[in-house]
């Protein structure tokens, strides 16, 4: 998560490459290894958690299948997050009106909620993907700060459940 992120590929390729990889063994999602060789590539996460934000406002029900095709988007199409059209081709796909999906993506409402989502996740201790949170009983359990294997998320919300 870099909202606002100012690093470049030519600064963060290698960790990137490296991480990418790893989740690649875990998960066998794959990512395409063409976008870290463009090193003016700014990592800034903002405008895909934006578009998200304005499906959400858009359509909620969509919002989850709607990550899910940003995430897609970028690391295994190699589409460019900082243009709004990869988010506006993506809107077409769910429907959404497409000019009113370009208006919400630059208005300020939702840039201010997008901050917000951010400074949410950052009060719940969230630092870094993925990351899980179970809302039991009216409360926020952060039960992943990065992967973990399914057994362990298993206890972790069992105890949650117990009370423990």
């Amino acid at each position: 998560m870099r909202p606002g992120g100012t690093e470049t590929n030519k600064d963060l390729g290698s960790f990137l490459d490296h991480h990418w990889k790893e989740v690649e063994k875990r998960t066998w999602q794959k990512f395409n290894y063409d976008i870290l060789k463009d090193d003016s590539l700014v990592y800034d996460t903002e405008p895909s958690s934006r578009a998200v934000v304005v499906a959400r406002k858009m359509k909620p029900e969509i919002e989850l299948h709607f990550f899910k095709a940003v995430q897609l988007a970028f690391y295994f199409e190699g589409k460019d997050m900082r243009d709004v059209e990869s988010f506006v081709e993506i809107a077409k796909k769910f429907d959404l009106d497409e000019s009113q999906y370009r208006e919400l993506f630059e208005s300020e409402e939702i840039k201010y909620e997008t901050k917000t989502d951010y400074q949410l996740s950052s009060e719940m201790g969230i630092k870094g993907f993925p990351s899980m949170v179970f809302k039991h009983a009216g409360q926020f359990f952060l039960i992943s700060n990065g992967y973990r294997e399914a057994k362990d998320l298993k206890e972790t919300i069992e105890s949650i459940l117990k009370g423990e």
